[in-house]
């Protein structure tokens, strides 16, 4: 082609334009995915901006889910919502697989169901248009173990005996080639079992056959999720295996995003409620595979207890942090699997007031044991209060600080703060408690959140630089502020 001066130089101008664009809307796109926030990493940053996590709903595998799922997401995010769970788990009735059943019956691990991977895709729409993120457990131990009917968890949910991977449902292996047990009689423990779907990776049994459809699950799920800059990745869902499994999955993840250029952050979750444990503290060292840490098995703790343990976790790194997350928090509305709902609102609030960057209430359904509150009018009102509450101050730049309370009975009261500025605090059933303002200068105000109104009572002002009675105004869930008066 023979181009003239003046046209070559304006194809020329018109290509640097278009490179020195494209380059800085490359650099925006990064800065709005979900990230750790630099300015202080035990906190996540959305869109450029720090941002705590709250949330509920109705199921954990809310994509396989969909009738009303849209309706459902604008409850939450009318209530100030913005961080739903999803386990990719199909035992619920109803439920697709993620691979393709034949007219035999057994299934292709070859092929996919198409059902399932676009209700994965249309539950990540939805929520990126709300700006709701979304954090994917990749395996759920329930899903491959035996159905929990038994127990009363789901009496019509399914398990390992319709699962794909079990070598009597496909065309792809079967039992004496793979090592997997066609019938499994024990359930999803805190230990680790001889289960060996979780024992398929180099460093445990080492069974390439299995372990490539695994992979290509994974791979599959990435393939989707990559794309959107509102996802959060759990290895498992409350795990008993040896940590080499989900270690696994995590250098497997890491890896690919890591050739598609993009970052992203993960975690694991063990079943051990006792966070002293070496196993539960080696999995919050572990920085090579994990960059968040899951800390919702503590919500099968109680009172002093679940906030002490919360402590214990927090102060292990406090100078070198990284976001502790709860997605999910045990105490439902009717006869809870460890304790009533009241319970489980007021580990909603220990969570944010001990430094935790989320907070979710777990499923209310479809067990008649009610795990959790869901997205009831309850946890609604809670994540409502909650928001309402934390948008009045800088929570961002505030720690957990029961030591400026003074005659505190255990279980009282909780503090979180930035001395000088913000004092909130907690009563989960009324209180009385001295706090130390001496770090402040002038007058202070005081604000009273009624939590189960959702309503900010009037302010009054107080005498700051001293130490100040705080009585709550009544038993119940209160909340409040206390923060420099305007001049």
């Amino acid at each position: 082609m023979n181009l003239t001066k003046p046209v070559f130089f304006s194809l020329l101008l018109v290509t640097m334009l278009a490179n020195i664009s494209c380059e800085p809307a490359a650099e925006k796109d990064l800065h709005d995915r979900i990230m750790i926030y630099p300015e202080n990493p035990f906190y996540w940053q959305y869109k450029g901006e720090p941002v705590l996590l709250l949330g509920g709903s109705r199921e954990d595998n809310l994509f396989n889910h969909p009738e009303g799922l849209a309706g459902h997401l604008d409850i939450l995010q009318s209530a100030g919502g913005n961080y739903i769970r999803n386990t990719m788990s199909s035992r619920n009735p109803g439920n697709p697989w993620p691979h393709k059943r034949l007219a035999t019956g057994l299934y292709d691990l070859h092929q996919w169901d198409e059902e399932y991977w676009d209700r994965f895709e249309n539950l990540l729409d939805l929520c990126l248009e709300r700006d709701i993120i979304v954090q994917v457990e990749i395996w759920d131990p329930w899903d491959y173990f035996q159905t929990e009917a038994p127990l009363g968890y789901g009496p019509d949910n399914v398990g390992w005996e319709s699962c794909p991977y079990n070598p009597l449902l496909n065309v792809n292996y079967n039992a004496e080639e793979t090592g997997l047990d066609p019938f499994i009689d024990y359930y999803s423990g805190a230990r680790p079992s001889e289960h060996v779907f979780f024992h398929t990776v180099p460093a445990l049994k080492d069974i390439p056959l299995v372990r490539e459809y695994q992979e290509a699950f994974v791979k599959k799920i990435l393939s989707i999720t990559l794309d959107y800059p509102n996802v959060l990745y759990c290895m498992n869902n409350e795990i008993g295996e040896p940590p080499e499994w989900g270690e696994y999955w995590a250098d497997f993840i890491r890896h690919i995003a890591k050739g598609e250029g993009r970052e992203v952050f993960l975690a694991d979750m063990r079943r051990n409620s006792d966070f002293s444990s070496l196993e539960q503290l080696n999995l919050l060292h572990d920085r090579v595979h994990y960059d968040f840490f899951e800390i919702s098995q503590n919500t099968a703790n109680n009172d002093q207890r679940h906030y002490d343990q919360i402590m214990l976790i927090r102060e292990q790194i406090v100078d070198h942090p990284k976001p502790l997350n709860n997605v999910k928090i045990y105490g439902g509305e009717i006869g809870s699997w460890t304790t009533n709902v009241e319970e489980g609102t007021r580990r909603f609030w220990r969570n944010i007031f001990g430094g935790l960057a989320s907070s979710r209430f777990h499923r209310d359904g479809p067990s008649p044991l009610f795990f959790g509150a869901g997205l009831s009018h309850v946890a609604q009102t809670h994540i409502k209060s909650m928001r309402m509450f934390t948008d009045e101050m800088d929570i961002f730049t505030c720690v957990p600080s029961n030591h400026l309370l003074g005659e505190r009975e255990p279980n009282e009261a909780y503090l979180l703060a930035r001395e000088g500025n913000y004092y909130a605090i907690y009563f989960p059933d009324g209180g009385d408690v001295l706090v130390d303002l001496s770090g402040t200068a002038g007058n202070m105000e005081l604000r009273w959140m009624n939590i189960l109104q959702s309503e900010w009572l009037e302010s009054e002002v107080i005498q700051g630089n001293s130490h100040v009675r705080i009585s709550a105004p009544l038993a119940g869930q209160w909340a409040v502020l206390i923060m420099p008066a305007d001049n």
